[in-house]
């Protein structure tokens, strides 16, 4: 069962200097993750590269996930495929390799209208068991999965939450008012967190929890405890660094974040270049400006999420 509350990292896919995988990397990183109090793991992502993935190299990622977890937390395969068939067959595979859940991305390269876009939902989610989280990600992947779409999808009792990535903060309320309790919502974007948990967001799929997990998670139980003043303390420290989770580079700034923090390193794999000359010193000054300034963390883990 996945109670879809709480911080799920979009984890990032270690690689060794020779793009391999480099599961010991990604286990430390793994680790702290779970020390911070994170909620889920999420495979398979944006943040993941995992269109750059062979399936062999998904499997290894989802089954160790899934044994070092050994149960404290889901773990959840995402899915972002341009046909329906290779979508069913990555739903078949979440099951087949130990996932807990799935977050579904409507179909890539093709800008589907309403009925297809319904249809593809609707037939991932009833050849599977597993609950799901439709993400919908308008500004950069085109399809805006509107609430008329949701009210259709009520009928997939396995698909349970939303990722809210429209940048649209109202967006939580729209949801709410139409749907109640229904739909899970998490924050998909990372500029937006305390905005929308506020307004009533469930949790958050974080990108730059890879890199600052107890931060994350901090500011997420903090305002759910109603200590908003506290979590703004926290967010507005964070900011320059979330900043990096919207841009179209976000892969190489996080990963680079990761690398500072010892939980990671930078290598990515092609086309992805890592960072060099001015942008990397860019990106590597924001990055030691928050470690340097980072606040004290009041205790945190005994607060619910």
């Amino acid at each position: 069962m996945i109670h879809w509350k709480g911080v799920y990292p979009a984890i990032t896919t270690k690689f060794t200097p020779d793009d391999q995988l480099d599961i010991p990397l990604f286990e430390k990183n793994l680790r702290a993750q779970l020390d911070a109090g994170v909620a889920g793991i999420i495979l398979g992502g944006t943040l993941g590269e995992a269109s750059v993935l062979t399936t062999g190299e998904k499997e290894q990622l989802v089954r160790f996930t899934v044994n070092n977890v050994a149960g404290k937390v889901p773990v959840i395969l995402n899915i972002a495929e341009g046909s329906t068939s290779e979508a069913l067959q990555q739903a078949q595979y979440a099951k087949a390799w130990g996932a807990q859940g799935i977050m579904l991305l409507p179909p890539m390269r093709y800008k589907a209208d309403h009925r297809e876009v319904v249809t593809y939902f609707k037939t991932i989610a009833g050849s599977t068991d597993l609950p799901v989280m439709i993400y919908n990600n308008p500004v950069d992947y085109r399809i805006d999965v509107t609430p008329d779409m949701f009210d259709e999808l009520q009928v997939c009792a396995n698909i349970q939450a939303i990722k809210e990535s429209t940048r649209d903060v109202t967006n939580i309320t729209r949801l709410r008012n139409r749907f109640g309790s229904r739909y899970k919502i998490l924050c998909g974007v990372d500029t937006l967190t305390v905005e929308e948990l506020v307004l009533g967001a469930d949790g958050l799929v974080a990108g730059l929890v890879c890199a600052f997990p107890r931060e994350t998670v901090a500011i997420h139980r903090l305002v759910k405890a109603g200590r908003i003043a506290e979590a703004i303390d926290i967010y507005r420290w964070f900011m320059p660094l979330l900043e990096m989770d919207i841009h179209p580079k976000l892969v190489q700034y996080i990963k680079l974040a990761e690398q500072q923090e010892g939980i990671g390193s930078e290598y990515v794999r092609a086309p992805r270049l890592t960072l060099i000359g001015e942008e990397r010193e860019r990106i590597l000054q924001i990055i030691e400006t928050g470690i340097a300034g980072r606040p004290v963390l009041p205790e945190y883990l005994h607060l619910e999420d």
